[in-house]
């Protein structure tokens, strides 16, 4: 029950331990620390000794404490942090590196489908022997060598290995092919919204001319405004000044 409680407090990991020695006392005694040793060795140093009048000197090195050094990341093209070791630029592990056996070329420059046909020829004709190896007789008991479809299953599985692992070595090839073709269709589609607009924008300007030619022309040839008629209403009884007059008299 405790232990779901403690974890129920904590719901994320704590920080590595190192983080709690990135104190300002710990950084000011690395500075006098460095100051101290001068250009000698500061892994070398005694520390001890040359903190001696110094309070609450930590038991591990002060040394942990430095930045790491860029030019030795770059130069061994890998770089440690809290036990994971990190590549400064990411490759993706060769079948050979792996410790499997590699049958295609590794540098990918070189062209790799005439590999790829023999293996592809050389897994038909190991299946083709795999099925001859089990319809064939078992062997007898005083047989020692293993059966001759247990060779044929792990030629089949080694040739499995590098169509996949080729497979996968393609796989930034054909995601940059992927975003190379986004891209470019989003440029298509940037334009013929562009092309839309100036049609758009065009129509409007032809329109606008047209109305200012008429109003122009119209004000040379002296015409009046034009009104607006309102069409009378269907039905309508018309009455004259007689008629207003009688009923006038008779509501008298």
């Amino acid at each position: 029950m405790e232990e779901e409680e403690a974890e129920l407090r904590n719901p994320f990991p704590s920080p590595p331990s190192q983080y709690n020695k990135y104190i300002t006392h710990d950084l000011q005694l690395l500075s006098l620390l460095r100051e101290r040793a001068g250009d000698g060795d500061l892994a070398a140093a005694n520390q001890a000794t040359l903190l001696a009048d110094q309070d609450d000197v930590p038991e591990w090195p002060l040394t942990q404490l430095e930045k790491p050094r860029v030019d030795w990341i770059v130069e061994d093209g890998q770089y440690t942090v809290f036990g994971d070791t990190w590549f400064v630029k990411e490759t993706i592990p060769s079948l050979a590196d792996t410790g499997g056996h590699q049958l295609y070329p590794t540098d990918p420059s070189v062209d790799r489908r005439p590999a790829m046909k023999t293996i592809l020829s050389s897994l038909l004709v190991t299946y083709s022997r795999l099925l001859s190896a089990v319809l064939a007789p078992p062997p007898t008991a005083s047989a020692t060598a293993p059966p001759e479809w247990q060779r044929q299953l792990e030629w089949i599985r080694i040739m499995a290995q590098n169509i996949m692992a080729a497979a996968n070595d393609l796989r930034p090839v054909q995601a940059r092919g992927n975003l190379e073709l986004m891209m470019k269709r989003q440029l298509e589609l940037r334009r013929e919204e562009t092309k839309a607009i100036h049609a758009k924008c065009d129509a409007l300007e032809t329109k606008m001319a047209e109305m200012q030619a008429t109003a122009r022309n119209a004000k040379e040839e002296g015409q009046p405004t034009a009104q607006p008629q309102y069409a009378q209403p269907t039905g309508a009884i018309s009455v004259t000044l007689e008629d207003v007059l009688r009923w006038a008299e008779e509501i008298g």
